[in-house]
């Protein structure tokens, strides 16, 4: 089975009732001529995406498919522009073929099936945590693309796409000013702490080396934290050791106490920092609708008050704000010693994370 794809934008409209500029109709499938010695077989397996909203254009998805029986698989079609005008309107779409295919298609060769990749990428350290049958669904949810040295994959300031897996080669992560703060390598992952934020990138990924890399679509990324349990923990610790190594100097001011804005630390980077510290204390922030304090017990939540909200719902209030002000303050009493915690720390800021997402959509 194919999973790789071509896609074509709508770039130029003229009259036509049911498309816009923009839309993308992304086809797979394959259009082969088979000979053997009963003579000659032609099957086509075509499938077309449509734009989601619109009405379906048979003439439109006639053209398609003609594209793809002219080329027989879709990671053959070139790059072109095409023109669909046999009715009053007219509009125009594009192809860029560009580097990226997907997995399957790459490393299969049309001719490994998914367990033997599965089996390829069981070593890295991302896919142990998940079991044979997860691993395998995992696999046609990824895409491969490769890199030059001196190609930029993302750069700090930009808003998160994707998250990266590194299959082969080196990249340099470096601050705003080019300054390098660390290297990765095969198997290594970045763009996650985009994804899960929010926020903006914080860091520029340049090639050092011939680089070929995994990706999972934006989108798709805290869909599949919530299909496969197992990689909450894998990024929960990942996160942990990235923020670990970025607070260091950060991490012993909160031992004495510290403020700050949440621009500077964004509550899902600030949370974070203080459950991997295993701190005790009480953060105290003031947002847009008043103050608002969570209460941390050996880096657990014991209780989260927001407003009017109280526990888990003032916890995904205060997930949500990106401006305000905070403070830490270590120790708590005896009583607050003694709360129940709100529940397992990574799960509470997944849920909370899937809300804002879901209330972006809406």
């Amino acid at each position: 089975m194919s999973f790789t794809e071509a896609v074509f934008r709508v770039v130029d409209v003229s009259g036509c009732p049911y498309y816009q500029k923009g839309d993308e109709f992304k086809i797979t499938g394959n259009a082969l001529l088979l000979e053997h010695n009963k003579g000659s077989k032609f099957i086509s397996t075509v499938i077309i995406d449509m734009p989601s909203k619109r009405r379906e254009c048979r003439t439109l998805i006639s053209e398609l498919t003609k594209i793809l029986v002219e080329h027989e698989r879709v990671d053959r079609i070139p790059d072109r522009v095409m023109s669909c005008g046999m009715c009053h309107g007219e509009i125009k779409l594009e192809h860029k073929k560009g580097t990226a295919i997907a997995l399957v298609e790459d490393i299969k060769q049309h001719g490994t099936d998914a367990a033997t990749i599965a089996s390829i990428l069981s070593n890295f350290s991302i896919f142990k945590t998940l079991d044979d049958s997860s691993l395998r669904d995992f696999v046609s949810l990824l895409r491969l693309k490769k890199y030059a040295p001196g190609d930029t994959i993302i750069s700090k300031g930009d808003l998160g796409k994707n998250l990266y897996i590194i299959l082969a080669g080196l990249v340099n992560v470096a601050d705003e000013d080019g300054i390098s703060i660390t290297k990765l390598r095969n198997g290594e992952v970045f763009g996650e702490m985009s994804l899960i934020s929010g926020d903006p990138v914080g860091a520029t990924i340049k090639v050092l080396e011939p680089t070929t890399v995994l990706f999972i679509k934006g989108q798709d990324f805290l869909k599949v934290l919530n299909r496969f349990p197992s990689l909450q923990m894998y990024f929960a610790r990942l996160l942990s050791r990235r923020l670990a190594k970025s607070n260091v100097m950060i991490s012993k001011e909160f031992s004495s106490g510290m403020t700050g804005t949440l621009s500077q630390m964004p509550p899902v980077e600030l949370l974070q920092t203080l459950n991997y510290n295993q701190k005790t204390g009480t953060l105290k922030l003031n947002l847009s609708k008043g103050p608002a304090t969570i209460l941390f017990r050996g880096g657990a939540i014991v209780q989260a008050v927001y407003g009017p909200t109280m526990d888990k719902f003032a916890f995904f209030s205060i997930l949500g704000e990106k401006q305000g002000r905070f403070q830490f303050v270590p120790g708590l009493t005896e009583q607050e010693m003694a709360l129940p915690e709100l529940g397992m720390f990574m799960e509470l800021l997944m849920e909370g994370l899937r809300k804002m997402d879901e209330a972006v959509r809406v």
